[in-house]
């Protein structure tokens, strides 16, 4: 009885007197489970090496570490992807010269996308508008967690893995058009919120709620990316067991509208 008391007595200290932390992070209480939501970023900049003390103490406290997927393995996501007829035949002509337009801004020959997916070519655009941004993998949040986790033998629980991730990209309609598209047509913006997101991390994360982003997919592709994907990982995190856990989520997931928090508050 006396231990169910503190529970309650520390859950509502935490509402009402919710910690303020120098990284995107939300501490919520679940029944018997305490989860300390981390909005990562999948490749950061080497000012962001190490990662705040503070974090690696939760990492220190925690059961275990719970990821979008554990990126650390040395296998390809892309290793079984399709090959697809020239993409003069699959796309527009506006969208092909959008496309070849941008390759030359990025000094990148179109001609290494002509037989891949739209998803994977998306994707490849991101990496190197991220890289350009000076981002790099091994900086990332998670895989900086990941490599911390595994070398104190943390547990570490995935929420989807990369097969599921890559399923997901292969079962877009129409190889992952639209998410081309909105690659194409939100660049200019979705650096924007590249540099901002980094700005969480080195500078200040978020302070008010809610928080305000730009729209860079469309509705459908927010359903399938974003809201679908939260409500599915709401239900994993309220199946855990009884623990302490750190999870680290891209930082897009713990804002805006249906956010994985609003989900669990809701739950």
């Amino acid at each position: 009885m006396k231990g169910q008391i503190w529970q309650q007595i520390e859950r509502l200290t935490a509402i009402l007197f919710p910690p303020a932390y120098r990284w995107p992070a939300m501490d919520m209480h679940l029944g018997q489970r305490r989860l300390h939501l981390a909005g990562s970023i999948h490749m950061g900049t080497h000012t962001m090496q190490p990662l705040p003390a503070g974090l690696l103490r939760q990492l220190q406290k925690a059961d275990a570490l719970i990821v979008e997927a554990d990126i650390t393995s040395s296998a390809s996501p892309f290793a079984d992807t399709e090959t697809l007829p020239p993409l003069n035949t699959r796309l527009d002509a506006a969208t092909l010269v959008r496309l070849q337009t941008l390759c030359k801004e990025l000094a990148l020959d179109v001609a290494m996308f002509d037989s891949l997916p739209c998803w994977q070519i998306a994707l490849m655009l991101q990496v190197q508008q991220a890289q350009r941004l000076g981002l790099r993998p091994e900086y990332g949040v998670d895989y900086q967690l990941l490599q911390a986790a595994k070398r104190s033998g943390k547990t570490v629980i995935e929420l989807e893995g990369p097969d599921t991730q890559i399923a997901l990209l292969k079962s877009l309609p129409h190889e992952g058009r639209d998410l081309l598209l909105d690659t194409l047509e939100h660049w200019h913006t979705n650096a924007r919120l590249l540099q901002t997101m980094i700005s969480w991390w080195l500078e200040s994360p978020p302070m008010q709620q809610p928080v305000l982003l730009p729209a860079t997919f469309s509705s459908e592709l927010n359903n399938t990316l974003m809201r679908n994907r939260n409500q599915q990982w709401c239900e994993r995190l309220l199946a855990l067991p009884p623990g302490r856990y750190l999870v680290a989520v891209g930082a897009l997931h713990l804002y805006g509208d249906d956010n994985l928090p609003d989900l669990l508050k809701q739950a």
